[in-house]
């Protein structure tokens, strides 16, 4: 424990929600307007960024094997982007690679509101849900693609958001002060 972080009567540890303090002690979100809800676990004391790493490691990991699993029950993994004229293959590592791509994005937006946001968790899953509903258009209108493989791909998309967005949304602080 620091100087800055009293413990709790069970052990927990809170900290102030100055953003100056915020990115690298322990996480405080808020239950209501203004009163400090105390975050354990091992996210809790990490870097805004190295939480969203993490987090972004695990929903990639839980996609793949999802993806995996729809592989071995027949799913073709084949789909192509708008313009293209016929799919092309998914491939394995391929649904890892594209929660990691995409995630980056979502970091940095963590990042940032952590640093600049007055309701840092609640505008990040707020954003983050927004923009996955959005993302869900893609598999959609993917010519050239199977239903199944559509379905595959939109089903992707929610699993690695519910992965990786409560993970990090708990880890940002709940107000800023």
């Amino acid at each position: 424990m620091s100087a800055t972080t009293p413990e709790t009567p069970t052990g927990t540890a809170t900290t102030p929600t100055d953003p100056a303090t915020a990115p690298t002690g322990p996480a405080t979100t808020a239950t209501a307007p203004g009163a400090p809800r105390t975050v354990t676990g091992f996210l809790a004391a990490r870097p805004v960024w190295l939480a969203g790493v993490l987090a972004t490691l695990a929903g990639a990991v839980v996609t793949e094997a999802f993806a995996l699993g729809a592989r071995a029950a027949g799913v073709p993994m084949e789909a192509a982007s708008p313009g293209a004229t016929e799919a092309a293959g998914i491939p394995v590592g391929g649904f890892f690679g594209g929660v990691v791509f995409w995630s980056v994005a979502g970091i940095v937006l963590a990042v940032a509101l952590a640093r600049w946001a007055r309701r840092p968790a609640r505008t990040f899953t707020v954003t983050t849900v927004a923009l996955t509903a959005l993302s869900l258009a893609g598999p959609a209108v993917a010519p050239h693609t199977a239903l199944s493989t559509q379905v595959v791909l939109a089903v992707s998309h929610v699993v690695a958001a519910a992965v990786i967005i409560p993970l990090l949304a708990r880890r940002l602080p709940g107000t800023r002060r």
